[in-house]
C-alpha cells in the first residue's frame, strides 16, 4: 500500500511540475541600474499571452534627470530610430515619441530607487519574431538593450 501511494504521489507530483513547465511566461521582468546595465540581456515571452507585463526596477541611487531608465520594446530593426525621435521627444515624453507605431510598449522613465510598470496585448508580438527591448533615456540604448525572444 506504502508503495501504491508513494507512486501516485510521484506521479502527481511529475504531472503538476509538467504543468508549471509549460505556463507561459507573461512577465518581462528586468532590473536596471546606475551603471547603464539590465540584468537581462535575453528575455522570453509568449505571444499566447492575453496580456504581457513589463517590470523595471530601478536599482541604482541616481535621480531619473542624471540615469533615468525606462523599458521600450520594438522590432530590432526600429530601435535606432525610436531612440532618435525619444531624444527629440524629451523628458516629458519620457524619451518616447508619442503614437508612433513602432514602439510596441513602453515603461514611464524612473529614476533609483523606483519601480514601474506597463502592459500591453500579446498579440503585438509574434513568436519567432525579431524584437529587442531597450532604454531610450539619451545615450543608453548602447549598453542598455537585450532580445527579447517571442515563443507561441
Amino acid at each position: 500500500m506504502k508503495s501504491t501511494s508513494k507512486t501516485l504521489l510521484g506521479l502527481t507530483l511529475l504531472g503538476a511540475a509538467s504543468l508549471v513547465h509549460a505556463a507561459p511566461n507573461c512577465t518581462l521582468k528586468l532590473t536596471g541600474n546606475d551603471a547603464m546595465q539590465y540584468d537581462l540581456k535575453t528575455a522570453t515571452v509568449s505571444a499566447s499571452c492575453p496580456k504581457i507585463t513589463i517590470e523595471l526596477t530601478h536599482i541604482g541611487k541616481m535621480p531619473a534627470q542624471a540615469m533615468g531608465h525606462n523599458v521600450v520594446i520594438s522590432q530590432t530593426a526600429d530601435m535606432n530610430a525610436i531612440t532618435a525621435a525619444g531624444t527629440k521627444a524629451g523628458a516629458a515624453a519620457g524619451y518616447v515619441p508619442k503614437g508612433d507605431a513602432k514602439v510596441i510598449a513602453a515603461t514611464p522613465v524612473v529614476g533609483g530607487g523606483a519601480s514601474t510598470k506597463a502592459s500591453f496585448a500579446g498579440s503585438k508580438l509574434k513568436a519567432g519574431g525579431d524584437y529587442t527591448f531597450f532604454c531610450s533615456f539619451p545615450g543608453h540604448s548602447a549598453l542598455m538593450k537585450g532580445k527579447l525572444v517571442v515563443t507561441k
